[in-house]
């Protein structure tokens, strides 16, 4: 039973380290993208193809029971479980791109990435204590991002503070995650949150932005890659692995994202990895790491 357990868990971690590696990619498509759409648009237009990218799995879902399916709630619970985290999504999602209009990318990057901490916070609040690996996993990882993502002296500007409501939003959606994806159906669930997601989205875009055909156009291989790879694979993905990831666990892995994504902007758009980021990098591997095999160790060390 250990070794299934065991086996599920890596399985989990391994959809969840593929998550962060497309998100990564995500933050080049992303860049280009803005260049011809507004923020809003990007992401209302990107979450409506990852939306209709699952709605035909969705769909056939209905011919397995929930009980087959080993699930405990119900296709409308699924949908308005989904409707809650795309709320949250879209609310952080927003926070996250007014608040560049005021704040530095590196900035922007590290408290959105305390999320990673924040997570096991809020946990102990909701009386679910992470353990100790986790904890300092989270913790060590909260430092490397600083290292990756902080080149200058760390003030609170207002944009900060945006980017610090965000990370609280992203720290809720790991958790809303964590507790619905072992109880409902995961692809009904995936598909409801980009729906809604995109909805807001696309409404707000049309009172504060310029929608044209020529920059949809102009922007059509990051949407693509926003909304097929980014949406459509990658946020299922985080579904399907937090249906056995511990919320904590979860938010480590993902925030490997960074990494990627410094990596991704070396390789696609020359962006030097100086050596306060490739520490950054290290630590950020060693939290994961250390969530990964503190149990391990603490077993080894009382045989």
């Amino acid at each position: 039973m250990a070794k299934i357990e065991s086996l599920r868990t890596y399985k989990a971690d391994s959809l969840l380290m593929l998550t962060a590696i497309i998100w990564g990619g995500a933050f080049v498509a992303q860049r280009v993208g803005m260049d011809y759409v507004g923020p809003f648009t990007f992401n209302g237009v990107r979450f409506a193809l990852g939306a209709f990218t699952l709605l035909p799995l969705a769909l056939r879902g209905n011919k397995s029971t929930v009980k087959d399916l080993g699930y405990h709630l119900g296709s409308k619970q699924a949908i308005l479980g989904g409707g809650l985290a795309g709320l949250v999504l879209f609310a952080g999602a927003s926070l996250q791109q007014v608040g560049l209009i005021y704040t530095t990318a590196g900035k922007a990057g590290f408290i959105t990435g305390l999320y990673v901490v924040i997570v096991p916070l809020l946990g102990m609040v909701w009386k679910q204590w992470p353990g100790w690996g986790a904890s300092t996993g989270a913790i060590i990882a909260a430092v490397g991002l600083y290292f990756l993502s902080v080149t200058e002296e760390f003030n609170l500007a207002p944009g900060d503070a945006w980017e610090l409501a965000g990370a609280f939003m992203w720290a809720t959606h790991v958790l809303i995650l964590g507790w619905l994806s072992p109880r409902v159906n995961v692809l009904k669930l995936a598909c409801a949150q980009y729906a809604v997601c995109s909805c807001l989205s696309l409404l707000v875009a049309g009172y504060t932005e310029t929608i044209t055909a020529h920059g949809l156009r102009e922007a059509t291989i990051p949407i693509l890659y926003g909304g097929v790879m980014s949406v459509g694979i990658a946020y299922t993905l985080q579904v399907v692995a937090q249906r056995v990831a511990p919320p904590t666990h979860a938010a480590i892995i993902l925030s490997l994202e960074a990494v990627f994504a410094a990596l991704a902007g070396w390789l696609l758009l020359g962006e030097a990895l100086t050596i306060r980021g490739l520490f950054g990098c290290g630590l950020m591997l060693a939290g994961m790491i250390v969530a990964q095999l503190w149990h391990q160790a603490l077993n080894i060390l009382r045989s």
